[in-house]
């Protein structure tokens, strides 16, 4: 008798032996009311007076849905994102509410919703992270009863109506050319500054000027299918020894000039 008492004994530990994984938390009930936490290992669970549910810890993420929203400035928008949560409280998890991931989805979406309601266009679309960081503050102060954190939540995509983006594509061509006219505007007064430097230099330096156009003059004279005209300033012409220049002597020079060319 004693061992047929062992035996009944002995099978209804065996039975009632439950297994937690590392990564889980069991949550007994006795009685049909809240006992205790399950840690990770073996744990007694006796049949009929017992019951637990097995809750995963690790951190898990939703995708949630694509939202419609409008924007503070009345911008029609399609967004979506990710969540990122793990369980941190397993006994408010399946006492708080009946389906914790379907609970935080919801919530998200709503969050989400509000949120963007809440910025404008530009805001949106510049601020992302910050954004998602208010988003995630908002929903793990919601979850905090559930017994759930929220990690992280990121957006993923923000979709406008393709006439926005045509006007956004615009808007941005006009800023890259007006960025185009100021630059160059800007390079074209350092090079003012720089010829007018250049022309006070040649100024104070006597024999400067003649200098410049000799090099000029050779760089002309590398091509020689072109005819050049080229206007001689005085400064040149006194630099050869003609000290009283007038227009006698101009043309008698560009006749000498000239002949020289014919030969």
């Amino acid at each position: 008798m004693l061992l047929i008492v062992l035996m009944i004994i002995l099978f209804i530990i065996l039975t009632s032996i439950r297994v937690v994984n590392e990564y889980e938390r069991g949550i007994l009930f006795r009685f049909g009311k809240f006992n205790r936490i399950l840690n990770p290992g073996w744990n007694l669970v006796f049949p009929i007076i017992d019951s637990f549910v097995k809750i995963d810890v690790r951190t898990r993420a939703i995708d949630v849905p694509e939202q419609d929203a409008i924007t503070k400035d009345n911008v029609s928008v399609r967004i979506n994102a990710v969540l990122y949560f793990s369980v941190f409280d397993a006994s408010k998890a399946v006492i708080g509410v009946k389906d914790y991931s379907y609970a935080v989805s919801q919530l998200a979406q709503t969050t989400m919703r509000n949120a963007v309601g809440a910025v404008t266009l530009d805001e949106l679309l510049s601020q992302r992270d910050k954004i998602s960081e208010e988003i995630c503050e908002i929903i793990d102060k919601a979850t905090d009863p559930w017994g759930i954190k929220v990690e992280n939540v990121e957006l993923k995509d923000i979709k406008l109506p393709l006439e926005m983006q045509r006007v956004i594509a615009k808007a941005a061509e006009a800023e890259r050319e007006r960025a185009a006219v100021i630059t160059k505007a800007e390079g074209e007064k350092i090079a003012a500054n720089n010829l007018a430097d250049a022309a006070r230099t040649m100024s104070e330096a006597p024999g400067a000027l003649h200098l410049r156009t000799l090099a000029t003059l050779n760089d002309l004279s590398s091509d020689q299918s072109n005819t050049i005209i080229f206007a001689i300033p005085i400064e040149v012409l006194r630099a050869f020894g003609h000290d009283g220049f007038d227009a006698k002597t101009a043309e008698n020079l560009v006749k000498k000039i000239t002949n020289k060319k014919e030969e």
